[in-house]
């Protein structure tokens, strides 16, 4: 038979074992090229800069094609 827990664990203490797993949101900074939020240390998505210079080619939106 397995371990059962002798007493019932109060709703305080469960809370504060669980008060660590809080998601956050995704910590965002403005891209100092286009002024778009990006992530920080990486290349901005939108503009395709990384520390003053264009690292990779960002393609323009797709054009449909009837």
């Amino acid at each position: 038979m397995g371990a059962l827990p002798k007493r019932k664990i109060s709703k305080a203490r469960r809370d504060k074992r669980r008060s660590h797993m809080a998601l956050t949101p995704p910590r965002l900074e403005e891209c100092p090229q286009c002024h778009s939020p990006k992530l920080p240390h990486h290349v901005c998505q939108t503009c395709g800069t990384y520390a003053g210079r264009e690292v990779i080619e960002v393609k323009g939106p797709k054009a449909k094609s009837d």
